[in-house]
Order: structure tokens, then sequence, then C-alpha cells
């Protein structure tokens, strides 16, 4: 364990590496991940001023966790169900063909006996979840169908590491742990299970008492609890920590809560993932690769072309284009983070020897640096044409959606009918539980989360949103919403709910393309019906209204030129005396005075 004082000098290093080395190789087309790697190749291996790589890894493995909490947010049940042929037919495929081909050559090449060569060969033909998710993201490419397919592999390979452990066991003979393998798996689909019926009856329940209490702080204690807690249970079972937030996350993903979730966790996410990347680049073994640099020179091109070629082909027969086989092939090539995992159990376990472990671990270690390079190769290798993504159908719940809705009071409640029942699809965000369970009763699909946050804002899709409604009740929170989304999101058409005539100056100063005073409408409906019931026609009634909304605007309009007092006192030099609005005459319905009263301003917060 380090000494505080090196721990926060070392945590300076780390975060300096990442702010210096991140926006140089962006701004160079390399990509973030491989500036991460430099950085903890330079600070580790060349300056050696961190020297416990081992630890950093360990501690950056949660970003590992994080992100797959992230991905299991985005995947309903029914749309992972949908993915079940690309993860158990593709990933089977490619899990068993590459693990077999690079065992055949690791046997051959003299490295280990045939046990040592099975384990080599399929902890080889494991790919690193953490690079090609990142890149993928870097990208904007999750959501194709390359991505889709790509992710769905990397899915298959976390499962298989549970039977590849158990492989371990099977081939180093008789241990200290005499559990039965099965009883091992009944274990394990009983952890899978608990995690399960957990996050489908207990987690949305236990936010739905937090977010009462309105504590910000507890939220994100909640939502880090969530994540860790299940990747704890899994890993207590022998499975993948990522497994089990992955699961945690699903469960989740019909939540109302789950645009907050993904707000709060994704910050631990993204710096606890580029430590990971740094600390990969730390544990890099610069003498392990000059004593050994022709075997690597050979066996790294080598295993990353048999994954590529494997990875290309079954994609071709299971339906993927050229272009999207290219993409895949050249986007998981190289080892993975639970190969590291799987080839110290073998050490252990007798069947590979400690020099061949390093020269492995060193191997993966490269090709993990190579992958950003690669992928910008296998883009080259594409036409024009074909390097056009193939967007998939947005299956989020909710995301990308015509509207967005900030606010479900009796205002939004209403606005969104209309838009359902026109057959719009409409995102809304309220940071009630109380009317997001309310809502649920009745159908719609509400998320909970503040409107006033970005990060909120983007996890809801409002960079998809051909209209972002703006439609709280109060008119301090709409006008930060209003400010933040002009600054943030600047081109995003705005349709504001205005508190009163003063607030929707304002609002046009501000350059809302749409804003309603929340009374307005209902007032004018609510006197033409008096005057009705009073005895005047219908279609006088009705005239008299329009009227009155036309002149309104004519005086709107004066008044965010001149201010809200315009006509109080002087208006073209003319005395002015505000007077009461009047019945229009007959014949000639509101043309005869409105001209005249939009002089005469009559002032009023109505």
């Amino acid at each position: 364990m380090a000494a505080p004082e090196t721990l926060f000098t070392e945590t300076l290093l780390l975060l300096g590496g990442a702010v210096l080395a991140a926006p140089l190789f962006r701004k160079l087309g390399l990509g973030t991940v491989l500036g991460y790697l430099a950085a903890g190749v330079v600070i580790g291996p060349i300056l050696h001023t961190i020297t416990d790589a081992g630890e950093v890894l360990h501690v950056s493995e949660l970003g590992v966790v994080f992100l797959l909490f992230i991905i299991g947010l985005e995947l309903k049940p029914s749309r992972l169900w949908q993915m079940r042929g690309d993860v158990f037919v593709l990933g089977t495929a490619q899990v068993m063909i590459t693990g077999l081909v690079l065992s055949g050559l690791a046997y051959l090449t003299g490295m280990a006996g045939w046990r040592g060569g099975l384990i080599a060969g399929f902890g080889l033909a494991l790919s690193s979840t953490a690079f090609a998710l990142q890149i993928l993201a870097d990208n904007s490419d999750t959501n194709t169908r390359y991505g889709q397919r790509a992710f769905s592999i990397l899915l298959f390979q976390d499962l298989a590491i549970v039977p590849l452990l158990a492989l371990v066991t099977i081939l180093g003979g008789p241990s200290e742990d005499t559990t039965p393998i099965a009883q091992d798996f009944a274990v394990a689909i009983g952890a899978i299970g608990a995690v399960v019926l957990a996050g489908r009856y207990l987690l949305t329940p236990m936010f739905q008492i937090i977010a009462r209490t309105g504590a910000r702080e507890v939220m994100i204690a909640a939502a880090l609890l969530v994540v860790l807690g299940s990747a704890a249970a899994m890993q207590a079972v022998g499975l993948s920590m990522a497994m089990g937030a992955f699961l945690a996350g699903v469960m989740l993903s019909e939540s109302s809560y789950r645009h907050e979730l993904e707000a709060d966790v994704e910050p631990f996410r993204g710096l606890l993932l580029a430590l990971f990347f740094m600390a990969v680049g730390l544990s890099l073994d610069l003498s392990a690769i000059a004593n050994n640099l022709t075997i690597i020179l050979t066996a790294v091109p080598l295993f990353m072309l048999v994954k590529a070629a494997v990875l290309y082909s079954i994609s071709r027969l299971w339906g993927s284009s050229h272009a999207d086989a290219v993409r895949i092939a050249f986007l998981l090539p190289q080892g993975g983070e639970f190969g590291f995992v799987l080839f110290t159990t073998a050490t252990a376990a007798g069947l590979l020897s400690q020099s061949a472990t390093s020269l492995l671990i060193a191997s993966v270690t490269i090709s993990m640096a190579l992958t950003p390079l690669g992928s910008l190769l296998g883009k080259r290798l594409i036409g024009k044409e074909d390097a056009q993504r193939e967007e998939l159908e947005e299956d989020f719940e909710g995301a990308g959606a015509d509207v967005l809705i900030i606010g479900f009071s009796r205002f939004g409640q209403i606005a969104s009918q209309i838009l359902l029942a026109g057959g719009r699809s409409v995102t809304v965000i309220d940071d009630s539980p109380d009317r997001i369970r309310q809502a649920a009763l009745f159908g719609f699909r509400i998320y909970f989360g503040d409107g006033t946050r970005r990060d909120v804002l983007q996890s809801a899709g409002i960079e998809k949103a051909k209209i972002v409604a703006v439609l709280t009740q109060k008119r301090e929170t709409t006008d930060r919403i209003v400010d933040l989304i002009a600054k943030e999101f600047p081109n995003t058409r705005l349709f504001v709910r205005s508190y009163d005539r003063i607030h929707t100056i304002e609002l046009r100063g501000k350059g809302v393309e749409y804003e309603l005073r929340e009374t307005l409408e209902s007032g004018l409906l609510f006197g033409r019906r008096t005057l009705e019931a009073l005895g005047m026609p219908e279609t006088d009634a009705e005239a008299i209204g329009d009227d009155i909304r036309k002149r309104d605007e004519q005086r709107l309009q004066l008044q965010a030129v001149e201010g809200i007092a315009a006509g109080r006192d002087m208006l073209h030099n003319q005395p002015v005396r505000p007077e009461p609005l009047m019945k229009p005459k007959r014949g000639s319905v509101g043309e005869e005075i409105a001209e005249e009263d939009a002089k005469k301003v009559a002032i009023g917060k109505w």
C-alpha cells in the first residue's frame, strides 16, 4: 500500500498525463485511447515515476465496470433478446474458432504443453471490451449495425470467462478447492437470478424513496452502490464484475430514473476508464519486450491477423456487409483485459511458466496499443461509399424522440396528449417522483431527471430531438433551462411555457421560437363561453376572442421593442392614456380598432 504522500503525487501525475496527452493525440487524429496509453508508458516504464502498475490497474478496472453499467442502461431486455443470435452464434463462433486456432499455434511454437497452449489460445481469443467500446464511442458508432454486433461478441466473451476459468481448474489437476464445478455453475446462475430479481423489484422503489428526499448527493451514492454492489456480487461467485454491472443496468433500462443514473455515473466511468488505459501503459514491461523482441514482433501481428480473419469470415457468413465485417475485424483483433486474469490463474495452476505468462501479457498489452491504429487502418480499407455508417433505428425508450418535454405538470400533460395523438414520439423528463409514478399509471414514458443539468439533457436525447418544449412551472427554472440550452445546444428549436406577459417579452428577447403564456388561451376561451352564456351568438364571441388575441400580439411586439411601459407616457410624440379593451364593431370585426389599439397600449400581466 502506497503512503498517502506517494498516492497523492501519483494521482497528480496520472491526472496531468491525461490532461496533456488526450487532447494532443485527439488533435493528431489518433484518438484519446492511444493518448492515455502513451501517457502511461512515459510515466511508468520510461520515467519510472510510478512503479506499482498492478495496484493502479486493479482500481482502474472499475472503469470497465461503469462502462458496462451504462451500456446496460441503453439496452432494454427486449432489445437484448433481439441480439441473442449475435451474442450466442457470432460470439460462440468467434471464441471457439479463434481459440482453437491460436491454441494450435501456441502448442506448435513450444510455448507450453497442450494444456498451457489451450489456455494461451483461448486467452488470446478474448478482446478488450474497454478499448473497443471506447473507440466506438469516440467515433459515434455505438448504435450502428456493426457496433451492435461487435458489442454482442464482446458480451459473449465476458460470459466465456467463467467456463474458461473452470477449464483452468480442470486442466490444472487437483487443487485445494474441492467444490464441484457443477456446484460453482449453480451458484453463478443463482447469483445472476438474484441480481435480475433485485433490479426488477427492488431498485426502482429504492430510487423513488431517495428521489423524494431531494438530496442530490444521496442519489449519486445510490447509483454507485448499485453499480459496485452488483459487480461485487458477481465477483464473489466467480463471474466478472463487469457482467454484474451490465445486468444491473439492463434491469434499470426501463426505469424512469435511467437518464439520471446515466448522468450520475458517466463522470466516474470516463475518469476510471481513462485511468485503465493509462494503467495498461504503466504495466508494459519494456525489458521483457526487449529480451523477446523477435518473438513479439512475430507473435503479435500473427495472432491479431488470425483473429481479424476469423472475425471477418464469421461476420460475412452471418450477413454483415463487407464494410461492416472489415470494421469488426479491425476493431476486435487485440487481446483483452480478461486475458490477464486467465494467464495469471493458469500460472498459479502450473499450466504456464512465468516467462510464458510475461510474454503473453506483453503481447496483449502491445496489441491493445495497436488497436486505435488498426481501427484507423480499417477505415482506410473501406471505400467512401461503404464508409457511410448505416444507423440502427433507435430502440432506446424515449431517447431520440421528435419532442423532448421538460416538465410534466398539468400544462405538459395536456400538450403531450396532443403530440401523442398526432403520432409524434415524445420523451418527457421531470424531477417529481410522484408525477412520474402517476404518469406511468396512464402509460406515459416519463423519466426522472433535472432539466437544468446539461448531462441529463444530453442523456435524454436533446441532440436528436426536433423540438424541445420547456414546460416547467417556475419562471426561474424555465429561465435556467432556456439559458443552458441556448448556450450548450444553440441550434435547438425551443417552445416554452411562459409565466406572464413580462416573461413572454423576456423569452422573445432570448430568441425562443415559440412561447405561450400559460393562462392566455384558457382565459380567452373562458371569456368566450361566458359571452355565449349571456346570449351572444357563438360566431360573435369567437370573433371577439380572435380580435383580442390579435391586438394582444401587436402590443407584445411593440413592448418587445420599446419596453413594457411603452405607450404609458408618450408614443409617437402624442400623449396616450391607457384605455380598456372594447368590443369590436359589427361588420368589420376588430379591424377599425385594432390599428388604434396598437397605439393605445394597455399595461397588464395577463
